[in-house]
């Protein structure tokens, strides 16, 4: 028995996927795709290393499925901005915020969606937004910074 293609808009782009439904999202962005800027770290939704949006909304690609994509609009971070130069993407180089640089493309990508609800947020709100994504190396002072740098920029 064949499924029918999924077709979905990647970074403005359409796309068709034709093969396991059951497939992650994830791989399908970095292994058909190749937009191997959204990381795979735990793999169980846990860390945010692998944060895309989906309809606008930050989701853990590593357990998002294909077969739930039919329709939908994905934005990694290479489509986030056409020149890299969303006020975020700025701000991390200007503070110079990653160290290893493994989680940030999923920190930006929940940052996004923080500063498109609420464009002057306090560090409560950005603590809360930024709960659960994890940074190995623990630049969250410098990633803070960054969203409130961002967000200055942006008004």
């Amino acid at each position: 028995m064949s499924t029918a293609p999924i077709t979905l808009t990647v970074n403005g782009s359409p796309r068709r996927f034709d093969g396991d439904p059951s497939m992650p999202l994830l791989w399908y962005l970095r292994d058909e795709l190749a937009l191997t800027g959204t990381k795979y770290g735990c793999g169980i939704s846990q860390c945010g290393a692998c944060t895309v949006h989906v309809n606008g909304a930050p989701v853990r690609a590593c357990q998002r499925r294909m077969q739930t994509l039919a329709g939908a609009s994905v934005t990694t971070i290479e489509g986030l901005h056409p020149d890299d130069a969303h006020p975020l993407q700025d701000a991390w180089r200007s503070i110079d915020v990653p160290q290893c640089g493994f989680c940030q493309s999923g920190q930006i990508m929940q940052a996004a969606t923080l500063l498109a609800r609420n464009a002057n947020p306090t560090d409560a709100d950005i603590d809360t937004a930024m709960n659960g994504h994890i940074c190995r190396c623990g630049t969250y002072p410098r990633i803070r910074a960054a969203i409130k740098a961002a967000a200055e920029r942006a008004r």
